[in-house]
């Protein structure tokens, strides 16, 4: 008996003692888990945020200046006020940032139907988006010297607009997509007169990438309109199919605010079979999907308040969407990781006191969101 009282005493002892050293690693190991659920779970797109960002566009839809107007005058007659020329779109420093400031304020409004300043949002909305305003935007992109204004950012978030108004079962909204529809169908009917004109697609990280405009257009088109969606296919695999090693390392440039490389590959995602679509990407970005963390890291901006390179941080949230977009699809955390750790960079610095970043990054750290879910 006293035997088997020693024989329990030193198994326990032993169990004791194993599970003293193997605690550490275990804890470690824990602690990695932890870590990695940490860096790959994805942003919420939740009320805190809502009441963040949509401050941002709310307040200056309707602030009409400072204005940067980026108007061709044929004579001394175009010299109007921003709101004369553009009652829809006016506010938020210029065109294309007051119609996805616009966007922005949808999203909320659709998202976060209980959300206290809903009924202000769409008060504002009403108010722009009327009839009359749309227009006479319309009759600005008739001008022979402005048919190519906003060519082609403009354009497509003029069509994410109008995909998000479409979207909606709000009778206000409905309305509203009612009354943008001129504007959208002159914006596909520019669409599909200029891409067989367009020989080489434009692969910087400013406002003319043919990627972006590609990408957001095709989101547009695949819902609402077959022809434009049929012409973006074909037009994007002319320009992209063949692409290689595009050089990511050397991204980004000083202003940008999209990423060429993956800006396209996130067209590319919608375009191709994902089979065909893994193939492309491994000789577009060889090696990328193992080690993504090798080629980019979040970019800093220097100065918040000058408007060029305040682009960086919009580079951060547009780079996001893009990694979430593939991570998502390839089921790959590790490129979801770099996607947070880009959103997370510039996410609290929206709010910095400059409205050379305030009045259009909230838009793009909204696209961010959505994109990860």
């Amino acid at each position: 008996m006293k035997n088997k009282k020693y024989l329990m005493l030193i198994i326990l002892i032993i169990i004791f003692t194993m599970n003293c050293q193997n605690s550490p690693q275990d804890s470690n190991l824990v602690d990695e888990k932890l870590s990695e659920n940490k860096m790959t779970e994805i942003p919420k797109f939740d009320q805190a945020k809502a009441e963040y960002l949509y401050k941002f566009a709310f307040e200056c839809i309707q602030k009409e200046y400072p204005n940067k107007l980026s108007q061709v005058l044929g004579d001394e007659s175009y010299l109007k006020s921003p709101k004369e020329l553009h009652p829809a779109f006016y506010g938020c420093f210029d065109w294309h940032s007051s119609v996805h400031g616009h966007w922005t304020l949808v999203q909320v409004f659709e998202r976060f139907p209980d959300f206290e300043k809903n009924d202000e949002i769409i008060e504002k909305l009403k108010t722009n988006l009327t009839k009359e305003n749309i227009e006479t935007e319309v009759k600005y992109f008739d001008d022979q010297f402005n048919k190519n204004y906003e060519r082609t950012y403009g354009w497509a978030w003029a069509l994410k607009l109008a995909e998000s108004l479409k979207d909606s079962k709000n009778p206000n909204l409905k309305q509203l997509a009612k009354n943008l529809e001129p504007l959208t169908k002159l914006m596909s009917e520019k669409y599909i007169e200029f891409l067989p004109k367009l020989t080489y697609p434009i692969r910087v990280g400013e406002h003319t990438n043919t990627a972006f405009g590609l990408s957001f257009a095709l989101d547009y088109a695949k819902k609402y309109d077959k022809n434009l969606e049929e012409i973006i296919i074909k037009r994007s695999k002319d320009y992209y199919q063949d692409d290689k090693n595009c050089p990511l390392t050397w991204e980004p440039s000083g202003f940008d605010f999209i990423s060429p490389c993956l800006q396209e590959a996130s067209l590319m995602l919608k375009v191709l079979p994902k089979e065909d679509y893994e193939k492309w990407l491994d000789e577009f970005l060889p090696d990328f999907r193992n080690n993504p963390e090798k080629f980019i890291e979040p970019a800093k901006v220097s100065d918040r308040g000058d408007g060029k390179l305040a682009h960086l941080d919009g580079l951060n949230f547009s780079r996001a969407w893009c990694l979430y977009q593939i991570g998502k699809s390839l089921e790959n955390k590790k490129i979801i990781a770099v996607a947070n750790e880009h959103f997370s960079f510039s996410y609290d610095k929206i709010d910095s006191g400059e409205y050379a970043g305030e009045h259009w990054l909230a838009s793009f750290a909204t696209y961010a969101l959505i994109k990860g879910h």
